[in-house]
């Protein structure tokens, strides 16, 4: 479908917080991810050269490039790769382009800042190219997610790239095939809170992910048919130790509180102790057995679950980056609750995916 090249774009697309599912989706299991009221914009106009400026103020930086170069010149050059999947899509661009790249998501921390500049990038091409195309939301996210993972050989999982471009609460399954679906999200407020505690995203992901598909291949050889999938209580863990048979249950642990959390997400009354528990059960699976958390985001978390939080959970990879607590009902004491125990806190509700505004 074609449309009009508009002189002037801006996207806005928001940022995430993952409620189960952590360290799960890149596994091949399932996702409950909410976009969030925090987003990230990206405004631009059509230049008469091939060059590419991207003034990211946020960031004190500025980025630029040619069209006619987009190699890779740095470890995740997401500008170029983000052009170079739109042209394998047969996107077409005789000229650059000057923009702006703000965002109100904290960076680094957890809350998908990145991805929902990817996906405000691929959008603002989508519509910006010799030949204006109108991709709906969950392709954007497919896009993005090639752009951002595919291209780099990454270990993250879709959750990210498709909660931010279709937005709201969604249950997202990526295997055997990819599905999406929307869900109650009437749960109302969260405050989000954020460590200030820089946190090595590859590492803690490729760790994470690498020794459980580590641990699920030694699995095989007395359980052939073994998966993430349905792996039980009662399956021969003769072939690993200790360490691993605990990870291993952590995982298994994960996989059935989001199938607790999904019955109950799906009824038209949700019942909010019930999410806030599941909530704080993953946290604790995720500080006692991936041991992604911190002493701050501990102490932060605390404090939000002492001020009256229904629950709560690190958000993100971990090892940083920003919690969350669920605040339907005192959102105020819970945001100052965190910042006095050091956090810098957000009150977020649930939000639209990726838009032109």
């Amino acid at each position: 479908m074609n449309t009009q090249i508009p002189k002037h774009l801006e996207i806005s697309t928001p940022g995430r917080i993952c409620l189960f599912g952590e360290h799960q989706d890149y596994l091949g299991l399932p996702v409950i991810a909410m976009a969030i009221s925090l987003r990230g914009q990206i405004k631009g106009q059509k230049r008469e050269d091939k060059t590419i400026i991207l003034h990211k103020p946020d960031l004190g930086e500025t980025e630029s490039f040619s069209l006619n170069d987009l190699s890779y010149t740095k470890p995740r050059d997401y500008f170029k790769s983000g052009l170079n999947v739109c042209q394998m899509e047969g996107l077409t661009f005789s000229s650059g382009f000057e923009c702006e790249i703000t965002s109100e998501i904290p960076i680094r921390a957890g809350t998908s800042s990145s991805s929902a500049i990817m996906v405000s990038w691929i959008h603002f091409l989508s519509r910006m190219a010799d030949e204006p195309v109108v991709w709906d939301q969950q392709k954007i996210g497919e896009l993005a997610y090639k752009a951002e993972v595919t291209e780099f050989n990454e270990p993250g999982g879709m959750m990210d790239q498709y909660s931010v471009a279709i937005g709201r609460l969604i249950y997202l399954e990526s295997e055997p095939t990819l599905s999406v679906q929307p869900l109650n999200s009437n749960l109302g407020a969260f405050v989000l809170g954020d460590s200030c505690e820089p946190k090595d995203t590859m590492g803690i992901l490729s760790s994470c992910r690498d020794s459980r598909l580590d641990i699920i291949r030694k699995l095989k050889v007395k359980n052939p048919n073994a998966s993430v999938h349905n792996l039980d209580e009662n399956a021969d863990l003769s072939d690993i130790n200790g360490e691993e048979k605990k990870n291993i249950h952590g995982t298994i642990q994960n996989r059935d509180l989001l199938k607790k959390a999904l019955t109950e997400l799906e009824k038209d009354e949700t019942n909010h102790e019930l999410i806030g528990a599941l909530l704080t059960e993953h946290h604790t699976v995720l500080r006692d057995i991936l041991k992604v958390s911190t002493p701050k985001i501990e102490s932060i978390l605390n404090a939000a679950l002492d001020a009256g939080a229904l629950g709560g959970k690190i958000n993100g990879s971990g090892g940083g980056g920003c919690m969350f607590a669920y605040a339907p009902n005192n959102s105020e004491a819970i945001a100052e609750a965190i910042k006095k125990a050091g956090g810098k806190s957000y009150i977020v509700r649930a939000d639209e995916g990726t838009i032109i505004n």
